[in-house]
């Protein structure tokens, strides 16, 4: 996933992003700064890398751990944290039948970036951000491997450079 300086493609016209479901969330730092890793170092076996987060990427963790916290009825499925933009899968379950509204998805990313620049003391992110609605059993293992896969390919992405 390319983290360009442009705006974020709009939301799906008409779409209820409160309504019970599985969302892929790209959101990407701006200028694609590399903040959130310290370094990483491949393991002897090319299918695992130890990540090392930066001070920055430890606050985005814990903002990312706490979604749940602030939204009882939303899980973290799977993230990553990349040096310059993190992955999530994200669940809404409803409130069956209940009068309270899940948040939607822009209000779950807008409180997690909230939480960083209370915590950093200024804003790294760039407006917006990347979303797909997860539509099936195969789509979900797609994403979610490529979220295992993404530390692994990091170092061949020239997009990105080295840390």
């Amino acid at each position: 996933m390319r983290c360009r300086s442009r705006n974020a493609k709009p939301r799906l016209v008409d779409y209820d992003y409160s309504q019970a479901g599985l969302y892929f969330v790209t959101i990407c730092i701006s200028n694609r700064r590399n903040l959130l890793w310290n370094d990483m170092n491949p393991s002897a076996s090319t299918q695992l890398v130890i990540v090392s987060l930066s001070k920055i990427g430890q606050i985005v963790d814990s903002a990312i751990q706490n979604i749940p916290v602030y939204y009882p009825n939303v899980s973290v499925e799977k993230y990553v944290i990349m040096p310059n933009h993190i992955h999530l899968i994200l669940q809404i379950f409803g409130y069956g039948g209940r009068a309270l509204r899940a948040p939607t998805i822009s209000q779950i990313v807008l409180q997690m970036k909230a939480y960083n620049t209370k915590h950093l003391g200024e804003s790294i992110w760039q407006k917006g951000f990347y979303d797909r609605i997860i539509r099936n059993d195969e789509e979900y293992c797609l994403i979610w491997e490529y979220i295992d896969s993404n530390p692994i390919n990091w170092q061949d992405d020239t997009q990105y450079g080295s840390i």
